[in-house]
């Protein structure tokens, strides 16, 4: 594999119902459960559309870290908030119509409102999540029954 391309891989197995434990194959993490929210699921835990608002909040907080610390900003406490925004669409699917992201880092602008400035202006471009998603990812999908 070149530099030009990386992989990355999550394995999922359903333990009854709409519940799945997801691996993310790291060493030291345990399985994560996901659920469907009721009536369909019991809301054991996150369904799809709240881990991908968190992936995207996550994303998007690290890399405004990354371009603060880079800066050499003292960064204290910071909170992501990530609204999502459900609608029909033509069909009467449900589908995630837009999401907001609200991020709030602890920093002293007096010292550094340039660099903040300028983080600001860039870090979006660098979240890998986001930007792969306002651009339409490919997906493939192959079902194999056993």
């Amino acid at each position: 594999m070149s530099d030009e391309e990386k992989t990355f891989k999550v394995s999922m197995k359903r333990e009854k119902d709409f519940v799945f434990k997801v691996d993310f194959g790291l060493p030291d993490v345990e399985p994560f459960t996901m659920d469907e929210p009721s009536p369909l699921g019991g809301d054991t835990g996150p369904n799809a559309s709240k881990v991908l608002a968190a992936a995207m909040g996550n994303c998007l907080t690290a890399s405004l870290m990354f371009c603060l610390q880079k800066a050499r900003a003292e960064i204290g406490e910071i909170e992501t908030k990530v609204e999502g925004k459900m609608r029909r669409n033509d069909k009467g699917r449900w589908r995630i119509a837009e999401i907001d992201v609200e991020i709030s880092p602890e920093i002293n602008l007096d010292d550094f409102q340039s660099q903040y400035d300028r983080c600001f202006g860039l870090f979006e471009d660098f979240c890998i999540v986001s930007k792969s998603i306002e651009e339409g990812i490919p997906i493939n999908v192959h079902v194999e029954p056993r």
